[in-house]
């Protein structure tokens, strides 16, 4: 399966197939419309704590993958959910972020496809 990443402000495109948003909160100044998301997987987001901790901190990435792993693991009903939304075809994960390198999309992507049951 081919997941790509995008920052949900970028415009929508044709190779996106299954917009899938990864973020607890919906973004700022965006529409449904102009987000055109079909389906907001807000339940796998990070916690609002992991968040907050984190913080975008380059030093505290592998650290931030790690616990995020732990809580994607914990929520097992989350990752079926998004499962049961990717679907045959390409997938976009997007987010809001300004961080295009260390963010959930990305960590979320290695989880999936470091994930047997995708294989």
């Amino acid at each position: 399966m081919k997941i790509r990443i995008k920052r949900v402000y970028e415009a929508k495109a044709r190779a996106d197939g299954r917009r899938i948003l990864v973020d607890r909160l919906w973004p700022r100044g965006l529409t449904k419309a102009e987000a055109a998301v079909d389906f907001w997987a807000r339940a796998i987001a990070p916690s609002h704590e992991l968040r907050r901790w984190y913080q975008h901190a380059a030093e505290k990435w592998p650290e931030f993958r790690k616990r995020y792993f732990a809580e994607l693991d914990a929520n097992a009903a989350g990752v079926a959910e998004l499962r049961a939304h990717l679907g045959p075809g390409p997938v976009t994960l997007l987010y809001s972020s300004k961080e295009t390198q260390r963010n959930n999309a990305t960590a979320l992507a290695e989880y999936l496809q470091a994930s047997p049951r995708l294989r």
